[in-house]
């Protein structure tokens, strides 16, 4: 037998129990021919020395929102932690750009501002233009006074992409809107943002995919789950497949959003039936799960808990939808044949969404849908081991546990009574449940790395103080999460997460042995993915072992963009 390449000298973690460990792999067309010692390996027209790196099965992120990307003509204010910061980064750009109509900014954090909420008074005096904010997590915006008049929320006007605060008093609005994310892709809410907001143009949306698409390919990403998509903007990876820009493989999460009724669920039907009919060959573009809401984010109070606020007495969040409403929806779309992935995040609102899946599976009769929790953030120890028991996965980000994130706000509003219930992920793995590991990005970095680090860790990226570390993960385990988990979260264990002959080659080639840090994690941040291969071709390698590619061609040996995620620490 010879095959067409075989990968040398490496440390490969197959996570297959019959071989965990191996030496050699060997790739003919797309698949995995060969996994095993040197001394059998077969013959190859080409042979790549991994020189004691590690290869590992390609990372599955399970969310991954390709979509929000980092947009050019927008301010970034990741890193901004003060007020001032934040209007001096916006005022400069806003001098920069004189030919933009609006002033666009991203990833504001909530504490910017001590013991309130930031407002359109905080953006006074940087620029005559409108303003528009997003916070980190999507779920907020944050206007000026001139945005305010221009979108009509100053004159009463209601919004379709989110919920505007007024003050109590006077009932003139803040400048805050909350439930953003929820309302911004339904079909009214994106048609608002596309008629109003630049920033939210399709050619702009579509650059952001390419650059995002580019980013995973380069970060080892091979499986990236698109966990909300619109079906008004499933024509953006249509485009970017159409024109061979899909460097990894994408699975689409279609929106189903709240208040949704039989017709729309027809065309969501009729969508995915419609993408497995003309499928494309490299398996690189698949339909399928639906996004639905349980709750909202606990850092503005909105998730649903089983108790008060910590620092808001009587409040308690609220439901995405009226009541338990969820519960039919779920049992509905489970009926229908479709997989959920099911946003929530305080403890009452993973509670209702894990009713909802058990009464779905009574109700229906249905076994082994694999519907999803997604972040898992406040888990009361009574549904801890529901996920294991209804085999519902618990998508989960490992860098959102980090202090630099959650300190001054998500850790005050929850209060320290309940810190226990944060981030389970070793309790949860420890429980047999499926944990999905995934990047959520842009809300948590992209890179794989940064989620090994801080599941290994529970710390910032400064290295500074840990948090409940009980729940640490080390390397290998997380490993696992990212590949074998996410595998089996997608049904598509039969053909990826593992490194086993027959399985579709999707590999890493990490830029050292990653075991090596298992005692000092810090490194893992210093490290990279030195290739990417994805069925069978280099989709990115960053020059030690290969050329360094260019964008991806119809050469089998073509690639991603060379471009890899810089560390923010």
């Amino acid at each position: 037998m010879t095959v067409d390449t075989l990968i040398t000298g490496a440390r490969v973690r197959t996570f297959d129990p019959v071989q965990p460990w191996a030496e050699v792999v060997g790739i003919d067309g797309d698949r995995i021919a060969y996994v095993g010692p040197a001394s059998d390996a077969p013959a190859a027209r080409r042979t790549i020395d991994a020189e004691g790196r590690l290869l590992t099965p390609g990372i599955i992120d399970s969310h991954n929102h390709l979509l929000l990307g980092f947009d050019e003509d927008a301010v970034s204010l990741e890193g901004a932690s003060t007020l001032t910061e934040v209007r001096r980064r916006i005022a400069e750009f806003a001098d920069r750009r004189p030919d933009l109509t609006w002033i666009c900014a991203e990833n504001a954090v909530y504490s910017i501002v001590d013991g309130r909420r930031p407002n359109a008074a905080d953006l006074e005096g940087l620029t005559d233009r409108p303003v528009f904010v997003t916070t980190y997590d999507q779920h907020s915006v944050w206007l000026n006074r001139p945005a305010l008049g221009i979108l009509g929320i100053a004159s009463g006007v209601d919004i379709a992409w989110g919920r505007p605060e007024r003050e109590e008093r006077t009932g003139e609005p803040t400048g805050w809107v909350t439930d953003f994310y929820t309302s911004a892709m339904t079909i009214a809410g994106l048609a608002e943002l596309q008629r109003d907001i630049p920033m939210y143009s399709p050619e702009r949306r579509y650059r952001k995919l390419l650059a995002s698409m580019r980013m995973a390919t380069a970060s080892g990403i091979t499986t990236a789950v698109e966990p909300q998509v619109p079906l008004a903007e499933l024509g953006l990876f249509q485009r970017a497949l159409a024109a061979g820009e899909l460097s990894s493989r994408v699975i689409t999460a279609l929106f189903h959003p709240v208040g949704a009724d039989g017709d729309f669920r027809r065309q969501l039907r009729d969508a995915v039936r419609g993408a497995e009919a003309d499928a494309d060959a490299e398996g690189l573009l698949r339909l399928g799960p639906l996004k639905l809401y349980a709750d909202d984010v606990i850092e503005p109070h909105t998730a649903l808990m089983l108790d008060d606020y910590a620092n808001r007495p009587g409040v308690r969040g609220r439901p995405s939808y009226p009541g338990r409403e969820l519960v039919e929806v779920i049992s509905e779309l489970d009926r229908l044949g479709f997989q959920t992935h099911t946003h929530a995040t305080g403890d009452a609102g993973i509670r209702l969404a894990l009713d909802a899946i058990e009464q779905a599976a009574q109700r229906n009769g249905t076994k082994d849908r694999r519907h999803g929790v997604v972040h898992v953030e406040c888990l009361h120890p009574d549904d801890l081991p529901r996920f294991r028991e209804l085999g519902v996965t618990a998508a989960m980000q490992p860098r959102h546990c980090s202090p630099d994130l959650v300190a001054g706000t998500w850790m005050e509003n929850i209060g320290e009574d309940r810190w226990d219930r944060a981030w389970r992920f070793r309790s949860l793995l420890d429980s047999g449940a499926t944990v999905a590991f995934s990047s959520d990005w842009q809300v948590g970095e992209m890179d794989p790395l940064v989620g090994l680090y801080s599941a290994a860790t529970r710390a910032g990226l400064d290295g500074g103080e840990a948090w409940t570390t009980a729940e640490r993960v080390g390397i290998d385990r997380s490993l696992e999460a990212y590949t074998v988990h996410g595998a089996r979260a997608w049904h598509a264990e039969s053909d990826r997460g593992r490194v086993r002959r027959g399985m579709l080659a999707d590999l890493v080639v990490w830029s050292d042995d990653l075991y090596r840090h298992e005692n000092d994690p810090a490194g893992l941040l210093d490290q990279h993915a030195e290739l990417t291969v994805v069925g069978g071709r280099i989709a990115h390698s960053a020059g030690a072992l290969a050329p360094s590619t260019a964008p991806r061609s119809a050469d089998p040996v073509a690639a991603g963009t060379g471009e890899k995620h810089v560390h923010r620490h």
